[in-house]
């Protein structure tokens, strides 16, 4: 049952529009909070809920800078993501 739960986080992070947008602004590289929220319609505590799912899913890593935290997409996340995905709907 574990590798369920393992799945559902991470397709988690890909069910909601906010967390695409998140997920399409970090494509380009690693970002400060401070810039996702100037481009998304969040208050800091919505911002903090999504991000808690998409490092929770492991598609997002984050790190501490003083007093702001930076994000980024974390390839081994991605790389886990495809291939979770290609082994669940695969041909048996």
């Amino acid at each position: 049952m574990t590798i369920y739960k393992d799945n559902a986080k991470i397709f988690k992070a890909f069910c909601d529009e906010k967390r695409l947008k998140i997920i399409e602004l970090l494509t380009n590289g690693e970002k400060c909070a401070c810039v996702l929220l100037e481009n998304l319609d969040l208050t800091q505590s919505g911002l903090s809920y999504h991000m808690k799912i998409l490092i929770d899913s492991g598609v997002i890593i984050s790190r501490q800078d003083g007093r702001w935290t930076y994000y980024q997409i974390s390839e081994t996340g991605k790389n886990n993501a495809i291939k979770q995905l290609i082994a669940i709907t695969k041909n048996k």
